[in-house]
C-alpha cells in the first residue's frame, strides 16, 4: 500500500511529533552518542540468522507489514514457538525502561502486523534494554492497542499535513539527536504566552 508509513514513525511520534516530522516529513536525521549507541546494538542484532532449539526457533531482522492498519516495520526477533504454535516478538533497545509508551507502541504495531499476516493472536511480547539487561515482558492488552492504533491515525494525520509542529521543550529533548536543529528552548514561547494571559 503507497501511504503505509514505518512502525518506527509511530516511536519518534509518541517520543515527539515534532521529531517524527523532521525524521519522516523533512528526511532530516543526525546522530549523537546515544543513537550511535543503539546502531551499534542494531548490527549485532541485526545478522539476519536463523536459530532452533530444540521446539524454539528465532528469526532476526524480519520485514512485517499490516495491509489493514497501512504500517510496515522490522522486528528486531521473533520467537517461535511449535505445538502450540505461539509468535513472540522482542525488540531490543539502548537504554533502560521509558516512563513514556514510545517503545510499548512500536511493539504492539509489531504484533498487530504479525497477526494481520499469519492469523495469529498474540497476547504478550517483549522489549530486552541494554541498560538493564533484561527483558521487560508488555501485555498486548485492549487498552495498549487501542492506544496504538490511535497514534497509528495521528501520525498518518502528521505526514498527510506535511507540516512542522511547533516546539514544546521538556527533559526528554536532552537525548534527542536532531536537539540543536529544532532550537526546542528558543521555539519554545509557552512560557511567554502564560506571563501574557497574567499580565491581561
Amino acid at each position: 500500500m503507497d501511504d503505509s508509513i514505518p512502525i518506527s514513525a509511530l516511536q519518534h511520534y509518541v517520543f515527539c511529533p515534532r521529531q517524527c516530522a523532521y525524521i519522516h516529513i523533512e528526511r532530516v536525521w543526525q546522530d549523537n552518542y546515544l543513537t550511535a549507541l543503539g546502531n551499534q546494538l542494531h548490527q549485532r542484532v541485526h545478522s539476519h540468522e536463523a536459530e532452533t532449539r530444540v521446539n524454539l526457533r528465532t528469526e532476526r531482522s524480519v520485514q512485517v507489514q499490516s495491509q489493514s492498519l497501512g504500517i510496515h516495520g522490522q522486528l528486531d526477533l521473533l520467537e517461535i514457538r511449535d505445538d502450540p504454535l505461539c509468535l513472540t516478538p522482542v525488540e531490543y533497545k539502548r537504554g533502560k525502561p521509558k516512563v513514556s509508551d514510545c517503545d510499548r507502541v512500536q511493539l504492539c504495531a509489531q504484533v498487530l502486523c504479525l497477526e494481520d499476516m499469519r492469523d495469529v493472536s498474540i497476547k504478550r511480547a517483549a522489549l530486552w534494554y541494554w541498560q538493564v539487561r533484561k527483558r521487560e515482558w508488555i501485555a498486548i492488552d485492549q487498552a495498549l492497542r487501542r492506544q496504538t492504533q490511535s497514534i497509528i491515525s495521528a501520525t498518518r494525520a502528521l505526514l498527510a499535513a506535511g507540516e512542522l509542529p511547533a516546539a514544546g521543550y521538556s527533559s526528554a529533548c536532552k537525548a534527542c539527536s536532531l536537539f540543536d536543529l529544532c532550537m526546542p528552548k528558543q521555539n519554545d514561547h509557552s512560557q511567554d504566552y502564560v506571563k501574557q494571559l497574567f499580565c491581561e
